[in-house]
């Protein structure tokens, strides 16, 4: 099996036997009653069955004996390499090279976009129930080497063991929730009724079709689901893609590329490019044959995509998802352990380095010791360092840059605020030579401009309020709007509901007070900075942005 070069050995593939034989085969022993084996969600992964943890375990290892090795880029279906490599190593250990990557240029992007141009009007022409078929295959096979592909995010991004098969199991659910919207939707073309002409039988139907080459920029921290669930949208919808990995993570861009090759995309409808966002990435989005981008990550750099694409001779469609400075509101009728709970989980879960992470708490001030107290306590119980070890929770920070921003915003709080757990760097106990944060809670006045920015590092800020009012004013008042989360009585919902400015929110939610969107459960998306188009990935309006409507009208 080409999927991994690790893979081919017979112990290997053992281990990365699917996740759902584990939900078929193993109920855990604490849950007799149950009536379902486990399912692995965002929701449910802080205390998954024994046996997942073994097979992590024994698929790291086979991982750690496999680095190093040089991958190429993928062009019309074929291995390409550039003149130049960059080496990608581990933020757990700088001194762990994972592998060697192609450092692209402009001129493998050309390649790229011309080998897609020259793959769309066959692959647009295939039925889509056969298109539908080869991405469930794609999706087979990921979902096969589950804990593979897993391994593989822990070592590249940080994540820790259940972030990583969570994330790996979302990617498999995102692609075959859009199958289905394709499914269920007959290929999204509908029937209308015949004009009502005299001596004329005309019929109407309407219908949506792909634009063309699409191209997919993914962000380092879900390498998998947020390259993966675009990049399945766009072929499912009949477009052919150009995917460029984050530079961060290309490992698991390439790992991608290999499923969907072997699952029987064929070649030039999946195209895989790697090397620095200057040159690929800006190549890619100023291409004049791309016909439209899924692009993830920072508002700064989401903006220019969406400027770049607005000055075009044309309006091209742009779907750009741009992060979030997220506030979770708790009420002083609030459940306290239950607010504190989600906060922590949301606030410090793989490190901050969440668009949906809690980086805002608004809390009524007759409670606010009480809760900062129980955060506290969580906070304490909370193991940092290497990720792949069971006992952590809290692996690196992607790489030096920021870690840096954390020192820096750290002094800040320091100097001009109250810094109440945190606020460290990790370089003790073999942690030297990772990018290790310690989690941190701050009270700072409102106002301050760190209030207003996206960090994206375990950094929480914390103030009191007087009222619900008061906390919603500053909730809002902010450009981002990606989730939110609120805590407190039954009576209180409808009002927060009602006036919230987010996408996504969660209301008395332990797994997380903004975290932990699933495929077919919660959609994803923003409102505002936080996306250009207001429907989230993994619902029932995603599918449709890949496809542009005709109109057919035939007169008998």
């Amino acid at each position: 099996m080409r999927l991994l070069a690790f893979a081919r050995s017979t112990a290997a593939r053992r281990a990365s036997l699917a996740l759902t034989a584990v939900r078929r085969h193993h109920r855990p022993k604490r849950r007799p009653d149950a009536d379902e084996s486990f399912r692995l969600t965002y929701a449910s992964m802080f205390d998954p069955p024994a046996e997942i943890h073994e097979r992590l375990d024994l698929a790291l290892s086979e991982v750690r004996a496999n680095l190093g090795v040089e991958h190429a880029m993928l062009i019309a279906g074929q291995e390409t390499r550039a003149d130049g490599q960059f080496d990608a190593r581990s933020p757990i250990d700088t001194d762990l090279l994972l592998g060697r990557f192609q450092d692209g240029t402009a001129e493998d992007v050309d390649a790229a976009v011309r080998a897609a141009r020259g793959a769309w009007r066959a692959w647009a022409a295939t039925p889509w129930q056969r298109r539908v078929d080869i991405l469930l295959r794609a999706a087979a096979l990921i979902e096969a080497s589950v804990f593979h592909l897993a391994a593989v995010a822990v070592l590249e991004v940080g994540k820790n063991r259940m972030e990583a098969l969570g994330e790996v199991q979302e990617t498999v659910d995102l692609i075959r929730w859009y199958c289905r919207e394709m499914q269920d939707h007959n290929g999204l073309v509908r029937d209308l009724p015949k004009d009502p002409v005299a001596g004329y039988s005309s019929r109407n139907r309407t219908l949506l079709k792909p634009y063309g080459v699409w191209a997919v920029i993914a962000p380092f921290n879900f390498p998998f689901a947020l390259s993966g669930g675009p990049a399945a949208a766009a072929l499912i919808a009949g477009n052919c893609v150009v995917f460029k990995a984050a530079s961060a993570t290309p490992w698991s861009g390439w790992l991608l590329a290999q499923c969907l090759r072997e699952a029987g995309v064929p070649p030039g409808v999946f195209n895989y490019l790697t090397g620095g966002g200057a040159r690929v990435g800006e190549s890619l989005v100023r291409h004049a044959d791309i016909a439209g981008v899924t692009f993830t990550g920072s508002y700064e750099v989401g903006m220019k995509i969406v400027r770049a694409f607005a000055n075009h001779r044309y309006p091209r469609p742009c779907i750009a998802e741009m992060g979030g400075k997220n506030a979770a509101i708790v009420s002083r009728n609030a459940d306290l352990e239950r607010a504190a709970i989600g906060i922590v989980r949301s606030a410090f879960g793989m490190q901050g380095q969440k668009c949906s992470a809690c980086s805002r708490l608004l809390v009524d001030r007759v409670v606010a010791d009480q809760l900062v107290d129980r955060m506290l306590a969580h906070v304490r119980e909370l193991r940092i360092g290497d990720p792949s070890e069971r006992a952590n929770w809290l692996g690196p920070v992607i790489n030096r840059s920021a870690h840096e921003r954390f020192s820096r915003f750290s002094a800040e709080l320091g100097s001009e605020g109250q810094v109440l757990c945190g606020g460290r760097t990790l370089h003790e106990q073999g942690l030297a030579r990772g990018y290790y944060c310690e989690p941190t809670i701050a009270q700072l006045r409102l106002g301050h401009a760190l209030w207003r920015e996206e960090m994206f590092l375990p950094i929480l800020l914390l103030s009191p309020v007087g009222s619900l009012e008061e906390a919603m004013e500053v909730a809002n008042g902010v450009d981002y709007a990606l989730t939110a989360g609120f805590y407190g009585a039954k009576d209180e919902i409808d009002w927060f509901l009602d006036h919230v400015e987010a996408g996504v929110v969660y209301c008395n939610r332990p797994q997380g007070a903004t975290t932990g969107a699933w495929p077919g459960y919660q959609a994803f998306g923003g409102w505002k900075a936080s996306g250009s188009t207001g429907k989230g990935a993994g619902s029932v309006h995603y599918l449709q942005q890949y496809m542009r409507e005709q109109s057919q009208t035939i007169v008998d």
